[in-house]
């Protein structure tokens, strides 16, 4: 049966009022053929395919006749994979006034959703930072001795290697973003809330690139769903995140290339206007000083060792250390402001009725000087989140014995400047088996800081 011919590696879209009620279409032919179809409206819900790579069948015939397959649907996306060395066909039925996309490939699906969710900075009164699942790994070759080199203490900044096209789809829960077709084309048509302020794409201390956004324009104490949609076909996510309160006062501090991943709220003034948040351009010289001569410090101490030429460990490296050793000093450098969460003592927001633990909340009172010396005292008291005993724990496992690194003892008071027994055991020694395994979640969850 003939139909409206769709070409080799093409994408579509196709609109219920411009076609024939059943639709019918021509596949090329191809030993390995992918079909793949995504929804684009809520009013395409009804929509079935049906498929048959034999020419001299009709694929109206009943789903499963000799070689009629109906293209099943999952979250408003479907796809099917065989041989059509003749050629196939495709016919779409109850499409109504629903739009839908169909992709033709000899490469695998087109459409779909990606392993990796988008990840959650933090968030402010009205404003957010989130970025999208990387993209890209930063891979340099470890020097050699006795040219042995690390990164100085302010890192470069790198041109971002060529990425994806990536959007940021953000509304209240209320939208109900869940509800609709869980598709690129379906959500890229959704009202999204705030204004993007920034987008840019940044290289995290993990070695990720990833695009980066900073939204305002957010109201206070709400739940978020967010998504982000690659090159339009492929979508990641949701993940969820709620506004502080009102009273909320500390601003967002990102892109520090000497402190790559820290991205969150930090206890400032409020940056001078037209700046919304904090970034190495407008953060205090008081505050960057300090830290990149700890950082420059420790690897003049560090590169005292035979690096790249004797072993201190079958496992880490000079260059572990130094990485270690820096996500830790940005993360007892820059104290992180929070709130506790008006769901932290009942359930997860995942809608179960499983308990969540509280995150390691430290209050800091109104006036008293902050974790951190050089930071200037504020007017306004706020929650400490404290950072993970792991991230103290990964400098100790990757340095050499002779710098003396030691961490506190979950048994002797670690809680008092950690956050203990989320992401470790809270037993001396033991990696891993936390309450909760990770520092922060999918639900907006974050238990302590590993930035």
């Amino acid at each position: 049966m003939s139909g409206q011919l769709l070409s080799l590696n093409s994408l579509s879209t196709f609109a219920g009022s411009s076609l024939s009620s059943p639709a019918i279409f021509s596949l090329p032919a191809s030993s390995s053929l992918t079909v793949s179809v995504a929804l684009c409206s809520s009013q395409a819900w009804s929509t079935r395919f049906y498929l048959t790579n034999d020419t001299s069948t009709s694929p109206l015939e009943p789903a499963g006749g000799a070689n009629v397959f109906e293209i099943p649907l999952d979250n408003g996306y479907g796809n099917w994979t065989g041989s059509a060395a003749a050629g196939a066909s495709m016919a779409v039925e109850n499409l109504g006034q629903g739009v839908f996309e169909v992709a033709v490939s000899n490469n695998g699906s087109v459409h779909g959703i990606l392993d990796q969710l988008p990840l959650f900075g933090d968030s402010t009164t009205n404003q957010a930072i989130l970025f999208s699942p990387a993209y890209a790994l930063e891979t340099e070759p470890e020097s050699t001795y006795p040219n042995y080199t690390l990164p100085s203490a302010n890192l470069s900044v790198h041109d971002a290697p060529p990425s994806p096209a990536f959007e940021l789809v953000l509304a209240p829960l209320s939208a109900q973003l869940t509800s609709l077709p869980q598709t690129g084309c379906s959500l890229a048509n959704a009202s999204s809330s705030g204004a993007v302020e920034l987008n840019n794409f940044w290289l995290r201390g993990n070695g990720e690139w990833r695009s980066q956004w900073l939204v305002d324009g957010l109201s206070p104490l709400t739940n978020y769903t967010a998504y982000v949609i690659q090159d339009q076909i492929k979508v990641s996510g949701p993940i969820y995140f709620a506004t502080k309160s009102a009273g909320f006062q500390c601003p967002l501090v990102h892109s520090l290339p000497y402190c790559p991943s820290t991205a969150y709220a930090i206890p400032l003034p409020p940056p001078q206007s037209p700046a919304l948040a904090y970034d190495a351009s407008t953060l205090p010289a008081s505050i960057s000083d300090p830290l990149l001569q700890y950082m420059t410090n420790f690897t003049t101490m560090l590169l005292t060792f035979a690096c790249g030429r004797d072993l201190y460990s079958p496992l880490q490296t000079c260059a572990d250390c130094q990485r270690e050793y820096r996500a830790w000093l940005c993360s007892i450098s820059f104290p992180r402001c929070s709130e506790p969460s008006p769901a932290s003592s009942s359930t997860s927001s995942s809608g179960s009725n499983v308990q969540v633990p509280l995150s390691a909340l430290q209050p800091q009172a109104s006036g008293v000087t902050p974790r951190n010396p050089f930071f200037p005292i504020v007017n306004y008291s706020y929650a400490s989140l404290l950072p993970c005993l792991e991230v103290c724990n990964a400098v100790d496992r990757a340095c050499p014995n002779f710098l003396g690194i030691k961490c506190p003892l979950p048994q002797f008071n670690a809680n008092t400047s950690y956050g203990v027994g989320y992401t470790d055991s809270g037993e001396s020694g033991v990696i891993g088996k936390g309450k909760t395994g990770t520092p922060q979640d999918r639900w907006g969850n974050i238990w302590c800081n590993a930035s």
